[in-house]
Order: C-alpha cells, then structure tokens, then sequence
C-alpha cells in the first residue's frame, strides 16, 4: 500500500513516447588523453568527477597552494578575525620568499614596509607572489607554521582526504603534497563559499608599489569564460593549473597537474572545459522543499505527510542520457507519527547504467505531531491486523525538469 502511495505521488511521468521516432542519440567521443601527471573535470554544480586520470595519485601542489591560503584568509576574514584594511608588516622570512634564487614568484614587496591586507591577497591571487602568501599566513597565524596547521584543519573539513600543507606557498617539501581530486573539491569550496574573493582570481593585471603585475593563468585571455583559479610551477611539480568557467548556468572546473609547459597545461584545461561544456549537461530532478510523496501517517493529527529533500537535486549526465536515469526512494513500510520538519525518513538515489550518481536523505517537510488518545488507539489496532510489513525501494521515474 505505501508503496503505491509514493508512486501515485509521483511528481512527474515520463512523457509517453510519440508515435514519431525519436531521433538517434548523438554520439559522445571518447574524452580527451592528456599528457599530464593528474587531471580531473569536475561539475561545479554537483560536484560530480566527469573525467579524470590519476585523480587520487599525490602530487606537489606548488603555486596552487595559494588556493587553500586564500580560502583560509578569507575564512578568518568572514570569522572577523582579520579585516582588508588591517596593516601587514612585512618580516625578512617573507621578504626573502621572494628574492632571487628561490622557486617561485614575488610581489615585490620591501622588508619592514607595511602593506595592507587587501592589496597583499590581490598581489597572491594575481601575481602568485610567495612574499605575499607569507605575509598573510604570519599576520593571519602569528606564524607560517600555525597558518599551515590551520590549512590542515580546512582541509580535513573541506573532506580534502589526500592532501597536506606545511607552508603557504607552496615550495617543495616531502610533506605538502595533494591531489588533482582535493584540487577540485577546494576549488569548488571557495567559489562556493567565498564568491567575493574569488572574483579577485580574474583580475588579468594588478599594479603595486609601481609595477604592473599580470595574472599567471593565460586562458583569461584566450577564454572569456574562464574566471580563475591558479597557477602552480616549480622545477619537481611541473605546470599546473586549475581553472574554472561558465558558460550560460553551467560551471565546470577543470586540473591539470605536472604538464610539461606552460601552454601544455592551458591547453589541456581548455581541452577538458571545452569537452566537458559540449559533451555533458545538468538536470535539476527534484526541487528542494517540494513534496516528492505524501505518504499515509499513523497515529498523527493528519493522515499523510509531505516528503521531500531540503537542497535540489541536481546531476550532471551525457547529452542525450537524461531518459535513462533511474531514480528510487528507500522508505519505511510505515511512517509513524510524531515526526519532526527535516526528520530523515528515507533516501533518494538517482543512478546511469547502474552508476550512482546522486543520494539524497528524504525528510518530512513539516512536523507530524502525534493525534489523539483515540486515534493512536485505533490506528495501534489496524497496524497490528496489518503486521509490520517490508516495502521495498519505490523506483520512480525522473522528472520532466530540465
């Protein structure tokens, strides 16, 4: 019985198929071969993995490294903790990051000089400057190696299971180390959670102290929707690049690890994006707070109760694929009342060929607060008549949502 109920609550069929042929799907290439260490193309949206190779291998981070320190900044920043006005006093252990002879950039910054906070986060992002990154993770920490364990601890709740830092900068080091995989899921984070910030990553030039300092990611000038991320180079890492673009509501973001040059790496992130904006589309399935089910409640003041997800459910599939998905809702022979608003109650799975692609806690939109003495009482006497019953998965069809 509940199982038919979830389904005649479905909430929306699939199109009955018209008498006229639907035309032959279009074929999809196969993906790109990238002459890299690692790579990943990554769904913003979703957050699903579309293409990758070595996702999970460990690589040195180099200059994307800067990634975590700015998302860590920023992070104090929102905490209040420190402010874009606030003066940066500039020690000999930055100033030396960015002098001659070490493996990296410098934003041309004076020893003892005071710089203000903002310009030192515009002089990192752009011109990946080390004497920069430094600054801010010893104004921020009181020291880099404090900034560092506070770049784990983001880490580890950003889910960023493979990686660890011990500087801010990104130099060689046996323990700084990540993969393309934790890339993408920080990168993905600080467009998320930080999109003020993140708007400094496709400024293309930025002028400090007299010099002109242009952005190191060179497919902001061959791409106009390409918005960031970053660079990374030292002689051990190779070129890396992380990036990011839109184009009309969809956002992917493409990593490249250990390319042999610096056109390599940009051409091989345009590779991915341009494949993956061609190739793949998304479909939101289910809108959050809209009633998927309103199966029958027992022993509650009303008779049914609405079920639904509380964020949208979104995937990422093929061109040509979305009639393929197969969706299911695992829930209980029997829902008994009292239930709290977003209560789990169940789970929503949505899978491809047998793939799984999307799982969703289903929540009771609004509370289900116990009935009468009475009406517990004769609801306690059918269920009993009844037996406690096994409902199996209800499959659903996805969809008409585009």
């Amino acid at each position: 019985m509940f199982a038919a109920s979830v389904c005649a609550q479905t909430p929306a069929a699939v199109p009955t198929p018209s008498a006229t042929p639907a035309p032959v799907a279009s074929p999809t290439p196969p993906p790109p071969t990238l002459n890299a260490k690692s790579w990943v193309l990554m769904d913003y949206a979703t957050g699903q993995i579309l293409l990758d190779g070595n996702a999970d291998m460990r690589v040195e981070p180099a200059s994307i490294t800067k990634i975590m320190t700015s998302y860590v900044v920023s992070a104090e920043l929102a905490h209040g903790k420190i402010h874009m006005e606030d003066k940066v006093k500039i020690s000999e252990n930055a100033w030396r990051s960015g002098g001659a002879g070490t493996d990296g950039s410098t934003s041309f910054l004076e020893l003892n000089s005071e710089v203000p906070l903002r310009e030192l986060l515009y002089g990192m992002i752009i011109q990946s400057g080390n004497d920069a990154a430094i600054a801010l993770a010893e104004h921020t920490a009181g020291s880099e190696s404090l900034f560092a364990d506070l770049m784990n601890q983001y880490a580890a709740q950003l889910g960023m299971s493979n990686t660890h830092y011990v500087d801010a900068s990104g130099l060689p080091n046996e323990n700084h180390y990540t993969t393309a995989r934790d890339i993408a899921v920080l990168s993905r984070a600080l467009i998320r959670d930080f999109p003020a910030e993140y708007d400094i990553y496709k400024v293309k030039q930025f002028e400090w102290n007299g010099i002109t300092q242009h952005n190191r990611n060179t497919l902001l000038w061959r791409d106009s929707t390409v918005d960031g991320i970053k660079t990374g180079h030292t002689s051990s890492a190779g070129f890396c690049l992380a990036t990011s673009a839109k184009r009309g509501d969809q956002r992917l973001i493409a990593v490249v690890m250990g390319s042999a040059s610096e056109k390599a790496r940009a051409d091989a992130n345009l590779e991915l994006l341009n494949y993956g904006f061609r190739f793949f589309e998304s479909h939101r399935l289910y809108e959050a707070n809209k009633a998927l089910a309103t199966p029958e409640l027992w022993k509650g003041e009303a008779d049914s109760v609405a079920l639904g997800v509380t964020e949208d459910a979104i995937v990422t599939v093929p061109r040509g694929r979305y009639a393929d998905l197969k969706a299911s809702m695992d829930l209980p022979a029997r829902l008994i009342a009292p239930l709290q608003k977003g209560q789990q109650v169940g789970t929503l799975r949505v899978a491809l060929d047998g793939k799984p692609l999307l799982e969703r806690p289903i929540v009771a939109l609004a509370d289900a607060p116990e009935g009468g003495f009475f009406g517990r009482l004769v609801d306690g006497v059918m269920l009993w008549f009844k037996g406690d019953g096994e409902a199996a998965p209800a499959s659903e069809p996805v969809p008409e949502t585009r």
